[in-house]
C-alpha cells in the first residue's frame, strides 16, 4: 500500500461540471424557490393550517424537493447529477399533477400551492423550472461522456 502523504479521498472526475453556464442559472432559480416556497409554507403552517393543509403541506414539499435539487446542482458528480435527474423528474409529475387537480377540483384547494395552476403565482416557473433542469442535466451527461 503507497502512501500518498494524504488523507483526502481523491475528486470525483467532473464534479462541478453541473454549475458551469446555464447550470448558474438553475442552481439559483431553484434557491430562490426555496426560500419562496419554504417562507410561504412556513408561514402559511404556522398561522392557519386548518384552513388548506393539503395545499400548505405541498408547498413546504415543493420547497424541500427544490432544496434537495439545489444541493445536487451545487454538489455535482454523477451521483448527485442522478439524484437531480430523479427529484427533477418526481418534480414535474407533482407541478402536472397538482396543476391539474387544482383545475378540475378548486375546492380541493382553498388556498394556493407554489404548484396550483402549474405554477401560475409563481409566473410558471414550477413547470418550466423542471424542464429545463431535467434537459440540462441530460445535456450535462453527454458533455462528460465525450
Amino acid at each position: 500500500m503507497a502512501v500518498t502523504g494524504t488523507d483526502e479521498a481523491p475528486a470525483e472526475p467532473g464534479r462541478r461540471k453541473l454549475i458551469t453556464g446555464p447550470g448558474i442559472l438553475l442552481v439559483w432559480l431553484y434557491g430562490v424557490m426555496v426560500v419562496g416556497a419554504v417562507s410561504r409554507s412556513a408561514v402559511q403552517i404556522s398561522t392557519d393550517f386548518g384552513r388548506a393543509p393539503l395545499a400548505y403541506t405541498l408547498s413546504a414539499l415543493a420547497g424541500l424537493v427544490y432544496g434537495f435539487i439545489t444541493y445536487s446542482l451545487v454538489r455535482g458528480g454523477e451521483r448527485a447529477r442522478r439524484a437531480a435527474l430523479v427529484c427533477c423528474a418526481a418534480e414535474l409529475v407533482g407541478v402536472l399533477g397538482v396543476g391539474a387537480w387544482t383545475l378540475a377540483e378548486p375546492s380541493a384547494f382553498p388556498d394556493a400551492t407554489v404548484w396550483s395552476d402549474f405554477g401560475m403565482g409563481y409566473l410558471f416557473i414550477p413547470v418550466l423550472l423542471p424542464v429545463t433542469a431535467l434537459y440540462w442535466l441530460r445535456r450535462s451527461r453527454a458533455a462528460t461522456r465525450s
